[in-house]
Formats: structure tokens, sequence, C-alpha cells
């Protein structure tokens, strides 16, 4: 018998839970990347779920199933350069698909076409560490303001060896609470259905995982897993679906999860309502953030706050900048790890994060959540030490997928993406930005205590 190390539910500590196997050591939150992370603004949940440890391989057996996966995808992708292109099995995608999906191979039923009216947001999700009943979700749904509620599985795994957080669903069902390019690409819910896995835009093109490619997925065993497209779901910090089939015999527990969907409705309200009717040990996160106010105005985010207010808590001060940035620029040259908050490796986020701390500032894991850490700033008013926050996951456009640190006189400080080390560059101001923000150190600490991305 052996328990969950390191297991916490969108940053909130859980009971460890048994489990067959080998203990995996959790992992902190889900990583940044540039101008990819998946997550966002408003919808964004950059999970930490819970661990399913390997089972019986070990972990040199599992990197070796993992280099074997990635052997496989290089052939199926015909990286070989030894041997010609084999005539593709692979029937066309569906018309509508996008890039690279691959098509289910036909043992799934036909999955019908979603329209845009039916998609919903996904506005509140229940996590436990053991099965929920169904009559927990039968009384969600009647509760005031609730639209729709799907019972699905949650939990994380390594993917080719590296921890993913992943969900079990139900494709035809789950697929409306997906963000909108994703959830309207039939094909890709197909793949689902059909045994495959589909992963995050993010995941996909940091861990090279085209459409097509294998992968090994370790949870109470080992599974190779055909990726059968990519696409964000809505989400953040979910890096891949799968179908609860799948999940199921990964080891998930069965329907320890539930996305909410109550637009219009008091979600503070709502989330107290629903605490009353699901296990005292279920924790129920808000999946809706508030967005980072865009270029000129132009997004949702409200109007920046004067520093000290009260509604800011009170800014960086002075000792605390300095401290920062020079946390910050004595990293450059470090490389990207996907995932890595320092000190000697980085992602964008946990760039962020690592030298936040070293002037005695909690921040947030991932970007999408370092967005509410402060109020909005017009680029007209930058000061060192903001932070800026990109967008450019082409199967979710509208989320946060990169953070940055302004440094002054029109350069900034990031972790760019694998193969690449922390730079000192211009500031971007393309279409890609999505705002800025001034850290106060008081809403940092409360953001990085109720993670919602």
């Amino acid at each position: 018998m052996m328990r969950v190390l390191g297991m916490r539910v969108f940053g909130r500590p859980v009971p460890g839970v048994p489990a067959l196997g080998r203990a995996v050591p959790g992992n902190s939150q889900q990583p940044g990347s540039r101008l990819r992370r998946s997550g966002g603004p408003v919808l964004i949940a950059a999970a930490t779920l819970l661990v399913v440890a390997a089972g019986a391989p070990s972990a040199s057996q599992a990197a070796s199933a993992g280099r074997a996966a990635s052997a496989g995808a290089a052939a199926a992708s015909g990286a070989s350069a030894a041997r010609a292109p084999a005539p593709s099995l692979v029937p066309p995608p569906e018309p509508g698909s996008p890039p690279g999906t691959v098509p289910a191979s036909g043992s799934a039923p036909p999955m019908a076409p979603l329209r845009p009216r039916q998609l919903l947001p996904a506005d509140l999700l229940v996590v436990s560490a053991t099965p929920l009943p169904a009559a927990a979700t039968d009384k969600i749904r009647r509760l005031p303001g609730v639209r729709a509620a799907e019972q699905v599985e949650a939990a994380r795994v390594r993917v080719n060896g590296a921890l993913a957080a992943v969900l079990g669903v139900d494709p035809s069902q789950f697929r409306r609470f997906a963000a909108k390019p994703t959830a309207l690409h039939s094909a890709l819910w197909r793949s689902i259905a059909d045994g495959g896995i589909a992963v995050s835009y993010t995941m996909g093109q940091q861990a090279k995982l085209p459409a097509g490619s294998l992968v090994t997925v370790a949870g109470t065993k080992l599974e190779t897993l055909r990726v059968g497209g990519l696409g964000t779901v809505g989400i953040a910090g979910v890096d891949a679906v799968v179908s609860d089939a799948v999940a199921r015999s990964l080891g998930f527990p069965a329907g320890n999860a539930i996305v909410i969907s109550a637009p219009g409705a008091s979600l503070p309200a709502l989330k107290s309502n629903i605490k009353a009717v699901v296990p005292r040990t279920a924790v129920v996160e808000l999946l809706v953030a508030p967005a980072v106010r865009a270029v000129g105005g132009s997004g949702t985010g409200g109007s920046p706050a004067p520093a000290g207010s009260a509604a800011t808590g009170g800014l960086l001060s002075q000792a605390q900048l300095g401290v920062f940035l020079r946390a910050a620029v004595s990293r450059v040259g470090m490389p990207y790890v996907w995932g890595a908050a320092g000190p000697t490796a980085f992602d964008c986020s946990g760039l962020v994060q690592w030298s936040l701390a070293q002037a005695g500032v909690a921040m947030p894991r991932v970007a999408a959540d370092q967005a509410r850490t402060g109020p909005a700033v017009p680029v007209s008013r930058l000061q060192p030490g903001d932070l800026l926050f990109y967008h450019t996951d082409p199967t979710a456009p509208g989320y946060i997928s990169h953070v940055a640190i302004y440094l002054g006189k029109g350069l900034m400080i990031q972790a760019p993406e694998p193969g690449m080390d922390v730079q000192i560059v211009p500031v971007d101001l393309g279409s890609g930005f999505a705002g800025a923000v001034a850290v106060a150190p008081t809403v940092a600490a409360a953001a990085a205590a109720n993670p919602v991305g």
C-alpha cells in the first residue's frame, strides 16, 4: 500500500489516498510558456489534479517506454530518413477538422456536430480524492442558476515521462464545455471516443507531440495512446483529455470531478450552495478569474486602481522591486524547461514566481493566475517590475499564454520556449499582447492561496 505524495487539487491540499503501485511525487502547478500557454484570463484552471501513480513498471521502464513512444511518433510522422514514407493508412480528415487531426478509426459511433449556441462556459469545478456520488451531480443540476453539470474523471499521470493533468470525459457531452475552436472539431472528439488522447496546444507544441504520434501514459499501468489532435479544452492547466473508459483503465478515481456551467449566476453564492451538497472532503473552485485589461481598454477587466489603494493592498515597495528585478536578471542565460520554476531552469511563469519569491512575495504558479495579482496598467504607465501578458493559442484565442517582466526603457525579460534561454528583449506589443498588471503583494498572496488557473 502506498500514498500519493504531494497531492493538491487546484492548489488546495487534500488528504493522501491509497493507490496502486509506486509513489510519485506531485508536481507543482502547471507551467506557462512563450505565447502559447493554454489558459486564459477568464476560463483558466492550471490545476494540479490528483496524481495517479505508475504501477508495476519501474521509472526506467517508463522512461524507456516513453522513448519508444517518441520513436514511434517519429516513425509515424515520417521522420526516418533511411526509409521511404509508407502510404498513409489514415483516412482523410473530416470536413472542418483542424490541420493535423487524426480521424478516428471508426470503432466509435459517429460524433454529431456541435453548434456554437450549444457551447457552455465552464464556471466551477468540484474535485475529490475519491469518486463523487451521482446524487451530488443531480443535486447540483437542480441548484438555481446551474445550466449544466457533467461528472468527469480528473488526475495527473505521466505522459511520456512528464506529469500532465488529464481529464477523462464522455466526449459527446463534455465537448460543450471546451473552448469554441476545440469544441466544434468533431473529428478530435471522435478520436477521443475511439480510445485516443487529445493534448492541449501548449503540450503538443512544447513536448513535440504531433497528431498521429504515440505517447505512453503511466497510470496504475502503462498504456500507449495515439494523439488524435491538439486542442485546448477551456479548463486551463488541463493538459490532455481521454475518454472516461480510458481514464478508468488508467486508474483514475471514477467520477471524482464535476464541471459546472452557470452563466449569469452569482458564482460565489453558487459555490457555497454546491459545497452544501457535495462531500465535505471535495474541493469546489471557481474557474472564472478577472480578465486582464487589454491595450486601449478594449478588454473586459476593470479600470486600473491607484497604487496603495485598498483595491490593490499596496504595490511592490522600491526595496522589493529592486530585489525582484535583480533576481530575474541574474537568471539570464539559464535554460527554458517546461514546468521548471528555478533556480537554474525556468518556464515563463516559473521565472516570475521564483524572482518575486526572492523579494518575499508569494505568487501563483501559472501565468493566468499571475494576471490577477494586481491592477491593470496602461502601456503608457508601465513601470519596471510590471508583468506583461500574452495569448496566441489558436485553439483558445482569448487565453493567457505567456508572461514577461517589464524592465524599463522598452525592454522585458522572459523565459521564452524550449531550446531557448532566459533573455532580455524589446517589449512586444503586437497582436498577441493581452495587457499588463502591477503586482500587489497582498493580492498576489491571495491569488497564490486560491488559484483558479
